[in-house]
């Protein structure tokens, strides 16, 4: 058992200062409430540590496990902000060290959130004495993460030098790193230092596969795809055909592209009962996606099928199935999809009704994306930026200029944090209203988008400039918007 005392909640409720919370070590069964409450609230902008401290002050159990649990699933689930935010709560909150793994984790977490100059502060406040093969490893893959290869060589030369039992997948790090950057030569050199050394495992055959079909080395890939299958030591599954089925099509070869994606398919079908359910649904949307790209319709239903029998369907598999019908041309298709999915028990994900509104404006019926974005605010849901930006880029294409200009202004104040503009449609708004002298209405609309961060400074400069007539174009500006 371990006591910690509040150092976060003592500003919140003087109750929790004269108190030590306990921090149990005994694992629940199921979901916790403080689980249901924290993975519930899956709004970004929302903080964790309210939630955290209502739930001491109410006098709830702090159990260990389970916040590591929360974590794990936070992550798990791309929630990286709210993860930290837990991770942290626990180091503001406890009297104990924490272990080198959880540092290990928060580094990480800092890395994804914040960027990789704060985790490189926060690794150099790290005592010397907790710096070992966990945190090294972490500090590793947020060099590998970002592409900071000589980062990254460094950190590597300091793990070899500590020898530790299990740091093959430190080798599979840098032979991903490597064939990101292209550096095909060091990943064949390392990988055979990994096979004298005798610490190869499926991961590594997979990378090396990966890195062949992304430089379209369909030689090297199937010798490659030839060993894997021989050898035991390799991992050969669906991913592994999928991937040769990839590189495959990039070369212009459905026929043998179709045959991967056939074995792909009945190596899920075949291992139903060692094959987790997730993975099974991830494996069949993935395959879903890829028949969509070679117009092969019927397959994209079949396993649309699977996906739907496979306990509740998520709204990843409607997200897939829906993209690969717009892919398809699959109006009809598309529409029932949506009407299905609205009809059921899921619950409401705005990147559904994205894609529709997108697919609708692909196929130029902006009569359709119109009503149907007038019953999602009829029927109280919250659009998004990217809903109005895209509908703003059809009016654009439609020539439609004073209501391209008017979604735009509401793309901006129904935008979320992090998301950008379509850098083209933005300055053609801008470009229109300076041609019919509009420019109280250019600037307020900039004014918008550099308030809300989704323009940088530079960029607004340039842009009220051009809006002013003090450069003769916008060229510039649309190039800085795609960096911002």
């Amino acid at each position: 058992m371990m006591l910690i005392r509040s150092k976060i909640c003592k500003t919140v409720n003087p109750y929790l200062v004269s108190r030590s919370i306990q921090m149990y070590s005994t694992p629940p069964i199921g979901f916790t409430e403080l689980e249901k409450r924290i993975l519930k609230n899956g709004n970004p902008k929302s903080s964790m540590l309210p939630i955290l401290n209502q739930w001491v002050e109410q006098g709830g159990d702090v159990i260990e496990p389970v916040l590591k649990r929360i974590i794990a699933r936070l992550s798990n689930s791309r929630r990286f902000s709210h993860a930290l935010q837990v991770s942290e709560w626990i180091s503001n909150n406890s009297n104990n060290d924490l272990s080198s793994g959880d540092i290990a984790k928060q580094l990480n977490l800092i890395s994804k959130v914040h960027g990789l100059e704060q985790a490189e502060k926060f690794f150099k406040g790290i005592p010397e004495a907790k710096i070992g093969f966990k945190i090294y490893a972490a500090l590793l893959g947020c060099y590998a993460e970002h592409k900071s290869l000589e980062e990254a060589e460094v950190i590597m030369k300091k793990i070899k030098e500590l020898r530790p039992a299990h740091m093959t997948v430190c080798y599979n790090m840098m032979l991903k790193l490597y064939a990101q950057k292209g550096k095909y030569e060091l990943l064949d050199r390392l990988m055979q230092e990994m096979k004298e050394k005798d610490i190869c495992n499926g991961a590594t055959f997979t990378i090396r596969l990966n890195a062949y079909a992304n430089s379209r080395d369909i030689e090297g890939m199937e010798k490659l795809l030839m060993q894997m299958e021989a050898d035991p030591m390799a991992t050969v599954d669906w991913y592994t055909y999928s991937t040769a089925a990839n590189a495959y099509m990039k070369v212009g070869n459905v026929e043998k592209g179709s045959a991967m994606l056939k074995k792909s398919e009945n190596l899920v079908n075949a291992q139903t009962s060692r094959i987790p359910y997730e993975s099974r649904r991830l494996a069949y949307e993935s395959l879903q996606t890829m028949h969509a790209a070679i117009g092969n319709k019927d397959a994209v239903y079949r396993l649309w099928n699977r996906c739907k029998n496979l306990r509740n369907t998520l709204n990843s598999s409607y997200l897939c199935m829906l993209s690969s019908l717009v892919k398809l041309d699959d109006i009809e298709g598309a529409e029932k999809i949506l009407q299905e999915w609205e009809s059921g028990n899921t619950t409401f994900d705005i990147r559904i009704p994205n894609m529709m509104i997108t697919a609708y404006c692909k196929w130029g019926l902006l009569d359709k994306a119109e009503a149907y974005i007038k019953r999602l605010l009829d029927d109280g849901k919250e659009l998004d930026g990217s809903s109005w930006d895209r509908l703003s880029s059809a009016y654009k294409t439609d020539n439609a200029m004073e209501k391209a200009v008017q979604a735009i202004k509401k793309a901006t104040l129904g935008s979320r944090p992090g998301w950008k503009p379509n850098a083209w449609n933005l300055v053609d708004c801008i470009k229109y209203l300076k041609e019919q002298a509009d420019v109280e209405q250019a600037l307020e609309i900039l004014k918008l988008f550099k308030e809300k961060g989704h323009i940088s400074d530079t960029t607004y400069d340039r842009l009220v400039s051009y809006v002013y007539g003090e450069i003769p174009d916008t060229t510039e500006a649309s190039d800085l918007i795609t960096q911002d």
